[in-house]
């Protein structure tokens, strides 16, 4: 009998669990980054069922189920742009693709590390009966925030048809602003995943701290109201420069100047390679708190 965790599965997938020939216990053995990566490969397949998971539970008897992933941030949006609109109307044109292409990727930022911060111990059940690799979890809350990422770009599209927004063939480098918004996400996930194993509370201080950090970031007024002694506040703010990825194809229809994207890329390699240290050193101490 399979159990409930993965009844939903294909059968590839569990028996990949069931017949991997290592105990449960040994996710928390030693390993390189380089079989921990090709472990990751190896269960690509369990991968999927994992984001398959997530996305059924965050839509489960929800009428318009995973519609909201459009209508939320076109409802955001529509609130911001009442509030905002008339406040910065002679410094931003267009105000609601520029809310809106900065929202969806702080959308994507703060569901992701949130999901991942809670996810090993989320799937602590599924631990102690099968092997999983660790990271596997945080891994899946990404994916599922990049699914529904996507799907945000769909109203924005369609607001910039109404609005007379820009389509120009910048439009083609936001793969790559999501490939570096992922690895940021993800780094940062693996850091607050182990974090929360030995402290439960770094989940909720995380959430508290998201807040200060959204209006950090320069989502609903122009970054030039900012005071000139305040403006590295903003400068070292990693999500500022994602957003400006995003935003200059969309709202400017530009490519990104090299310098963000430069700054951008470095910030979310290093998150990213940190992230994964940090995660593979503590992994192996994890066992007694779950």
């Amino acid at each position: 009998m399979r159990p409930s965790s993965l009844a939903e599965g294909p059968p590839s997938a569990w028996w990949r669990l069931r017949r991997s020939g290592a105990r449960p216990a040994q996710m928390f053995r030693d390993t390189t980054p380089i079989s921990s990566f090709h472990e990751l490969w190896r269960f690509s397949e369990v991968l999927e069922e994992l984001v398959k998971r997530d996305l059924k539970v965050r839509y489960k008897r929800s009428v318009l189920g995973i519609f909201w992933t459009m209508l939320n941030p076109l409802l955001m949006m529509v609130i911001t742009t009442i509030v905002f609109s008339n406040l910065f109307r002679n410094t931003i044109t267009n105000f609601p693709i520029y809310v809106l292409s900065g929202y969806i990727v702080w959308t994507f930022f703060s569901q992701s590390t949130v999901a991942a911060s809670s996810s090993i111990l989320d799937s602590a059940g599924l631990t102690r009966k099968v092997y999983v690799p660790p990271a596997l979890f945080p891994l899946a809350s990404v994916v599922s925030a990049l699914i529904n990422l996507a799907m945000a770009t769909v109203p924005l599209g369609l607001l910039m048809l109404v609005t007379g927004g820009t389509f120009s063939w910048s439009l083609i480098f936001l793969p790559i602003s999501a490939v570096l918004l992922a690895l940021f996400s993800f780094g940062l996930g693996l850091i607050l995943a182990s974090s929360a194993v030995f402290f439960r509370d770094a989940v909720y201080t995380y959430q508290v701290l998201l807040v200060a950090w959204m209006y950090l970031t320069p989502l609903f007024y122009p970054e030039q109201i900012i005071p000139a002694q305040w403006r590295f506040v903003v400068d070292l703010n990693p999500v500022y420069h994602l957003v400006k990825l995003f935003r200059a194809p969309i709202y400017s229809g530009t490519l990104p100047d090299p310098v963000d994207f430069m700054v951008a890329a470095g910030f979310s390699l290093a998150i990213a390679v940190c992230g994964w240290w940090f995660f593979e050193s503590t992994r192996k101490r994890f066992a007694p708190y779950l």
